[in-house]
């Protein structure tokens, strides 16, 4: 009980504050959002993707067992969001809902602090939460996309999108760097480590804006159900793959503890645009994050205990 506290204390409790204080500037002085979320996808994480892919010991080995996990655990949860949406005989719209907020969780503004933070002496815990947001970001603009408007989106279109995310162009540049084994000046290095260091303060004082005004007006069925798909299924499911694939260490702590994240934002913006119960994917972002903060310190400590 006491690491648990600890792991509340030190990791779970600095990023709700810094949450909190992104609500209280949204509603005091109302900032600007579209800034603030191009200033983190078009700099800051590219910036922490480089800076922490460039500087990490990742093996090849260690990046194969990243992506298969990623594509077992994701397949799984697809299936397992497709058969919940059936089962409650959720219409098409609210299924798609459904199933972009239990696949899409916030590894990006969300999962990348707390990894900062439970892996602060080991980088390549955060070396692999990278390219689990990344690989949550092609998912978005392929499955999530699909999802929404499989009947109104070419393929190409889905490409472009995917293409345009400056953050896949900063982990191919850091990846040919380390291979080549190409020597960063300091004076180069330096701009790229503090736009690095600032991304977990930026990241989480705009998801917090980002929420401030979300309500939720009452808990129905599939509000339930995502809470329960997303901070309980889909770790179980998470660790399930783990003793299939059998990791271990380091990779199986970070990969179990990033199937435990909340809904992602970009779950509740698919919605609102395509008019697919916009209400519903802001509310299941809202309770995911806000009810995360017992069950990702729970994950953390388990992952410490099994791991």
């Amino acid at each position: 009980m006491i690491i648990l506290f600890r792991i509340v204390l030190e990791i779970i409790f600095p990023i709700f504050v810094l949450i909190g204080l992104g609500v209280i500037l949204q509603r005091r002085v109302r900032l600007d959002l579209s800034t603030l979320s191009t200033l983190t996808v078009y700099l800051l994480l590219p910036a922490v993707c480089f800076v922490n892919i460039y500087e990490s010991k990742m093996s090849s080995a260690l990046i194969t067992q990243t992506l298969l996990f990623l594509f077992l655990f994701n397949f799984l949860l697809i299936l397992t969001s497709m058969f919940i949406a059936k089962v409650n005989r959720f219409d098409r719209t609210l299924g798609a809902t459904f199933k972009n907020s239990m696949v899409l969780s916030n590894s990006g503004n969300y999962g990348l602090p707390v990894s900062e933070l439970v892996f602060a002496a080991n980088p390549a815990g955060m070396s692999i939460q990278i390219i689990t947001s990344i690989f949550q970001n092609i998912l978005t603009f392929t499955y999530g996309f699909f999802n929404s408007v499989s009947a109104q989106s070419s393929g190409l279109e889905i490409l472009r999108k995917i293409m345009c995310l400056p953050v896949i162009y900063a982990l191919l540049l850091a990846i040919l760097f380390k291979w080549f084994h190409v020597e960063i000046p300091k004076f180069l290095w330096k701009p790229f480590e503090n736009a690095s260091n600032a991304f977990t303060a930026v990241a989480l004082i705009t998801l917090g804006a980002q929420v401030a005004y979300l309500k939720i007006t009452r808990i129905t069925r599939p509000i339930v159900w995502i809470v329960i798909g997303r901070l309980i299924i889909s770790p179980i499911i998470g660790l399930l793959v783990i003793f299939i694939l059998g990791l271990t260490g380091i990779t199986a702590q970070a990969l179990f503890i990033a199937s435990s994240f909340p809904s992602s934002r970009n779950s509740a913006l698919l919605a609102l645009e395509y008019n697919n119960y916009p209400e519903y994917a802001s509310q299941a972002v809202l309770l995911t994050t806000i009810l995360s903060s017992l069950t990702v310190a729970v994950v953390v400590y388990l992952s410490k205990i099994l791991f």
